[in-house]
């Protein structure tokens, strides 16, 4: 990794940069997180510019990143990754710089798109570190980015983005990985008869009606759980991290909600698994590590918690994948996805995953 005179990351190529299908670069979009305890507020006013959150509620959430000393994993994390997607890149000689910007926080988006300007720039291909549809994961940062090229002016570099990869058959096999590894942390009596729950970000029903968010997480917990062996009745897709008003309805069952089902009805240990997010940062750790294994030790109820995906070597190949083919180094027949669905589409639709009506919302919190 080098820094240019901006002071913002570069990852340059082993050899000298070149095009590839007209691309100049790539581009890693992430959410951002603070870094220190003095960043958590300006982060969580970033994060809610413009929603009339109210003051106690962002005290609120900062406590749960004050709790880890302010510090989220999340950008940590991303370095994490792109350092090993560089590596990917190189050995498959697709000669690329990788730049990073985020929504939210340092490197932010218009910065990236600056420095990628400078550098020369004209095209790039942009990698959302989202795996699933929905207006924060899809639209919104699409909206950033533009925002991001009228703010740099007539030089900022087009943006491609590659397509969303739920259903990729290496996504499936890592989670499914990822689950079995958990698996093997219980005896084998217990294995044989725990809960899976699956995770992911709940987000407003206003919002999952415009796009296919829980679409594509009951096919992702499906192929998965069918990749491990685990029946029907041993699994179920929850929501946490839930935020917003106490009266907006948000997709459903919460993991609290659903710990306290399972011990009803009998279930002695539970397998937590993170499927909605890609890296273990602040709202696995805080909603799931202390907040559901707390309420787990309350319930009698034995907790295990799988990883995610992270920096898995087929997480970050399927990375390079998404690159080669819309760069066209793959043949078109290579688009791989698993289950009914198929590829998801390159160019998003004008219907692609529409906001919610715009109205005051307490949100604070969105995937990171």
């Amino acid at each position: 990794m080098a820094t240019d005179l901006s002071g913002l990351p570069v990852w340059c190529a082993e050899s000298a940069d070149d095009s590839v299908a007209g691309y100049d670069a790539i581009l890693i979009v992430g959410f951002g997180g603070p870094e220190c305890r003095q960043d958590v507020l300006p982060f969580l006013e970033n994060v809610t510019r413009g929603r009339n959150v109210p003051r106690e509620r962002l005290m609120e959430v900062a406590a749960h990143y004050y709790h880890f000393d302010g510090v989220s994993p999340i950008n940590a994390q991303v370095r994490e990754l792109i350092a090993a997607l560089r590596l990917e890149l190189d050995r498959h000689r697709i000669a690329l710089p990788i730049f990073w910007g985020n929504r939210n926080w340092q490197p932010f988006l218009t910065d990236t798109l600056s420095t990628m300007a400078a550098h020369g720039v004209k095209k790039a291909l942009a990698v959302v570190l989202a795996a699933y549809s929905s207006y924060s994961s899809c639209r919104q940062y699409r909206e950033d980015i533009a925002r991001a090229q009228s703010a740099v002016g007539p030089g900022a570099p087009e943006v491609d983005k590659v397509r969303v990869f739920y259903n990729h058959p290496h996504f499936i096999a890592v989670n499914a990985e990822r689950v079995r590894e958990a698996l093997l942390r219980l005896s084998v009596a217990v294995r044989e008869r725990v809960q899976i729950a699956f995770t992911a970000h709940s987000i407003p029903i206003a919002m999952a009606q415009n796009c296919d968010y829980a679409h594509q997480l009951r096919e992702v917990c499906r192929l998965v759980a069918d990749e491990v062996g685990i029946p029907l009745a041993r699994w179920a897709l929850v929501y946490q991290s839930r935020s917003g008003r106490p009266g907006e309805p948000w997709l459903e069952p919460d993991i609290l909600d659903h710990l306290k089902d399972l011990r009803r009805r009998g279930a002695l240990t539970v397998l937590i698994h993170p499927i909605g997010f890609l890296s273990d940062h602040m709202e696995v750790l805080y909603d799931l590590d202390l907040e559901a294994r707390h309420k787990c030790d309350e319930l009698g109820l034995s907790m295990v918690r799988s990883q995610t995906v992270g920096t898995h070597p087929r997480f970050v190949s399927l990375l390079r994948e998404l690159i080669a083919e819309r760069a066209r180094i793959l043949p078109e027949t290579s688009r791989r996805a698993l289950g009914g669905d198929g590829p998801s589409h390159d160019v998003c639709p004008a219907t692609c995953c529409l906001p919610p009506a715009r109205r005051s919302m307490q949100t604070v919190r969105q995937p990171e």
